[in-house]
């Protein structure tokens, strides 16, 4: 793979709901996945908003450190309720290996595949990792939001790269993460009393709209809800649920 050949010919593959572009092939080298993220993140968007979504979706992953396999959840819940509408895993081998900076080669191919068993289009996803809060401005969040084509915002439990400070202890409050100057997040309070979770724009949204609609998802834990769910789902304690459409 040469990375001047970025971004490739793209195929859509369809199924009742989800739209996924194929950017690249997910077979590669560390240096050719570096590669992909410096190409790719022109093509992330830091711009956007999301008025009356309807559906909200979720995804994590749990790793199986022994046999080398994964399970990818997507839960997708409808809003402002907040009830799950469809709940999908797919368990499958894990080939990339663990690198810092380059999870979505790790776990990627397993939530698309996930994403391709949804019957239903969420309005925007959460996604336990970063987004553009990243040392190439390309985290998991980004990646997944250009082969999903539809707003993501990363929500990850701790801090790959920035510096901040220490946000106030009521819920909602926040401070920047900032790094060389750019902004690239934001540490989130989303109850008191617990850690904050770092917020950085995944794709198709801007930062303050990526804040509000977490705050928005959250039901009295430390993670919003969709995203819990899923958390829930990869450990096997949130089954399968067909949506009814």
């Amino acid at each position: 793979m040469t990375a001047h050949l970025l971004p490739i010919v793209w195929r859509c593959v369809y199924n009742q709901g989800m739209q996924i572009v194929d950017w690249h092939n997910w077979q590669v080298t560390t240096a050719e996945a570096i590669a992909i993220q410096t190409n790719l993140v022109a093509e992330v968007s830091r711009v956007g908003n999301i008025t009356a979504p309807r559906l909200i979706a979720g995804v994590d992953i749990s790793v199986n450190r022994w046999t080398k396999t994964g399970t990818g959840a997507v839960v997708v819940l409808s809003y402002p309720a907040l009830e799950i509408v469809e709940t999908q895993v797919v368990t499958d081998r894990i080939e990339f290996p663990y690198v810092p900076g380059l999870l979505s080669f790790r776990e990627a191919p397993l939530i698309l595949a996930v994403f391709k068993k949804i019957t239903v289009v969420p309005d925007f996803v959460l996604v336990d990792g970063q987004g553009i809060a990243h040392p190439r401005r390309m985290g998991i969040a980004s990646h997944l939001g250009l082969f999903l084509g539809i707003p993501t915002i990363g929500c990850a439990k701790s801090r790959l790269c920035g510096e901040h400070e220490t946000p106030a202890n009521e819920a909602g409050s926040y401070t920047e993460l900032l790094d060389n100057g750019e902004v690239i997040g934001a540490v989130l309070r989303t109850k008191a009393g617990v850690k904050p979770l770092y917020i950085s724009i995944g794709h198709m949204l801007d930062l303050p709209s990526a804040i509000n609609w977490v705050m928005a998802c959250c039901r009295g834990y430390r993670l919003p809800e969709p995203a819990r769910l899923a958390h829930l789902a990869a450990g096997g304690i949130v089954r399968e649920k067909a949506a009814f459409v």
